[in-house]
């Protein structure tokens, strides 16, 4: 209950995961049919960069401050274009103000027919969550535990969806937890496509957590990840990652397209590295899909 995004609001794991954020939710609207969206730990769905708490660690300077300054290769542009011009779109004048949450961001994406379920649990954060949607038909924003959500609000009634799971990662067994919250919404939404979002830093059980990913036996499981620095330097973040479960067929070779650049990008030191590879389905094999 004590954390608050926005001290990390707009980072360089932000950017990695809305990014890939906005390329599955242009897949989905591929089809004239709706789906809905459900963000299991939605936070305020605003952020003021300009805050005294965002001031206060400045993670966005190095995060989404270096990549809308940054020249990017064509393709690169191109697959993040939905993802940008929503950042533009909150800050006209160009000086980076405000930053959206994965529900504004996804809200800003939607056609008129696609929905969004945002759940949160931190009073504070849920009635300024409440508030930004207020009057919003195409979005239904919930006081509850996001876990919870996975087996209460699935599946969607339109049979069509993303589920994002982005725990704060404060407890211990939160590697774990996202294990069994996977397992119990892919059970009752098996043709959906689920993105899920975890740290990397020293001492986390990456391996164990695959493992037993892979021990679900979900067909299809795409696994990026982007380093940004040697953890021998910091007990905090220094990557983050994301499984996406069913993903489009497209994404992993959009990954390598968009996951070097933003590696060159977003690197604090020498030992920035980025992957993308199957952990189930596809070509298994590629496991030794990495470059540092």
């Amino acid at each position: 209950m004590n954390y608050r995004h926005i001290y990390h609001a707009g980072n360089f794991a932000d950017v990695l995961k809305h990014a890939i954020l906005a390329r599955l939710i242009r897949y989905a609207q591929n089809k004239d049919k709706a789906f809905r969206m459900l963000d299991t730990h939605a936070g305020i769905g605003l952020y003021d960069l300009s805050s005294d708490e965002a001031q206060k660690t400045g993670e966005w300077r190095d995060g989404i401050g270096r990549l809308m300054e940054a020249e990017l290769p064509a393709k690169v542009a191109d697959l993040l274009e939905p993802y940008l011009t929503a950042v533009r779109e909150l800050n006209p004048t160009g000086a980076l103000k405000l930053y959206p949450g994965s529900p504004k961001l996804a809200r800003m994406l939607f056609r008129p027919q696609d929905r969004l379920s945002a759940m949160e649990l931190h009073p504070e954060d849920f009635n300024r969550l409440h508030n930004l949607f207020e009057g919003d038909f195409q979005v239904r924003a919930t006081e509850l535990d996001g876990w919870l959500a996975l087996g209460a609000h699935l599946p969607p009634k339109e049979k069509r969806g993303i589920v994002l799971v982005d725990p704060p990662f404060e407890e211990d067994g939160e590697y774990r937890r996202l294990v069994k919250g996977l397992s119990t919404g892919w059970r009752r939404f098996q043709g959906g496509t689920f993105c899920l979002w975890y740290p990397i830093k020293k001492g986390a059980p990456l391996r164990a957590f695959h493992d037993e990913l892979k021990a679900l036996e979900i067909p299809k499981m795409l696994c990026a990840e982007l380093t940004v620095q040697s953890d021998r330097e910091t007990t905090g973040l220094s990557g983050s990652g994301l499984i996406i479960v069913n993903p489009p067929f497209t994404l992993k070779d959009e990954l390598h397209a968009l996951l070097p650049t933003l590696k060159t990008i977003l690197a604090q030191d020498r030992f920035a590295s980025q992957r993308a590879f199957w952990l189930t389905g596809e070509t298994v094999d590629s496991d030794l899909d990495s470059e540092s």
